[in-house]
């Protein structure tokens, strides 16, 4: 695990906003960019599945996807940098499920403008807090498996794909694609560190939480009734078990709208969610120093 250095020119203290599942939607960033130029908050955490969708055509759609990195989402942080100068926030961020790995260098090579960190399988230190990063979900019925593990064992739910039958944008190790769980990696992640001040930056929801819930209600594969909630065991097993201040979590769009909850205490933890189903822009804002009085905008 890479260990990153101290974020942003700012004090940590204040307010933070975080954003998920926007999907290339340039009017959502746009909202966002906004909002940040507004409020000006000590950091702003991105939670995967941030470039266009449709990322199975791997050759066309990975230009587009470079041409929305190079030509909107990177001018946009300059122009907003330059207008905020020193108040200018620490954006963290990772990849989701809906994002080709092969677009990971570039977001790793832009790290050097001072224009975001990127967080996936690291540790980052933003004043009193750790901030940690992971992508990866459980198998999903998508074909595209660059983010996909499994959960705590090799068992996959009715009507997913296994991730060693699906496709991979960059070349994968059998071992990683067969072996490899979420369980384990999140244990190598953390290791022993304490996490009392800690921040998880998650693309996958914890299971059978308020955050994990889809539109699956009656429907079956081969006879077997599919889970409507598609979270992951191994992420809600650790928050249970190493109790970090707050989670971040994306993914599940409809759950918000079918639970009528964004947010989730499992234990200490306050855990969050920015997936949205509607047209508007989902923007979590919270303190760190005071999770529970976290709010949830509609843009």
């Amino acid at each position: 695990m890479a260990e990153l250095q101290d974020g942003g020119l700012r004090s940590p203290g204040g307010h933070f906003l975080f954003a998920s599942d926007l999907h290339g939607r340039e009017e959502r960033f746009s909202k966002l960019f906004s909002l940040v130029e507004k409020e000006r908050p000590r950091a702003v955490f991105l939670g995967g599945d941030l470039l266009p969708s449709g990322s199975l055509l791997l050759g066309n759609n990975r230009h587009d996807q470079g041409d929305f990195l190079g030509q909107f989402l990177l001018p946009r942080l300059r122009a907003l940098r330059d207008i905020l100068k020193k108040e200018y926030p620490s954006f963290f961020l990772i990849l989701g499920n809906d994002d080709p790995r092969s677009m990971e260098d570039e977001f790793i090579d832009r790290e050097n403008e001072g224009l975001w960190q990127y967080i996936h399988g690291r540790k980052a230190r933003f004043g009193p807090y750790a901030v940690y990063g992971y992508s990866c979900v459980p198998p999903t019925p998508f074909l595209l498996k660059d983010w996909e593990r499994y959960d705590v064992s090799r068992f996959v739910d009715p009507g997913c794909v296994p991730p060693e039958e699906g496709r991979f944008s960059i070349k994968v190790a059998e071992e990683e694609r067969v072996l490899s769980t979420i369980q384990d990696d999140l244990a190598m992640l953390a290791g022993d560190d304490p996490l009392e001040k800690a921040v998880f930056l998650f693309h996958s929801p914890p299971y059978q939480t308020a955050l994990d819930r889809a539109a699956l209600d009656g429907r079956h594969v081969d006879g077997a009734p599919l889970d409507v909630h598609v979270g992951s065991i191994a992420v809600r097993r650790f928050i249970e078990a190493r109790q970090p201040l707050v989670t971040l979590h994306g993914h599940v769009h409809e759950s918000p709208r079918l639970t009528g909850s964004w947010r989730e205490t499992i234990g200490r933890t306050h855990c969050f969610s920015a997936a949205h189903d509607g047209p508007e822009l989902a923007v979590v804002s919270f303190d760190p120093a005071q999770p529970a009085e976290a709010i949830r905008k509609l843009l």
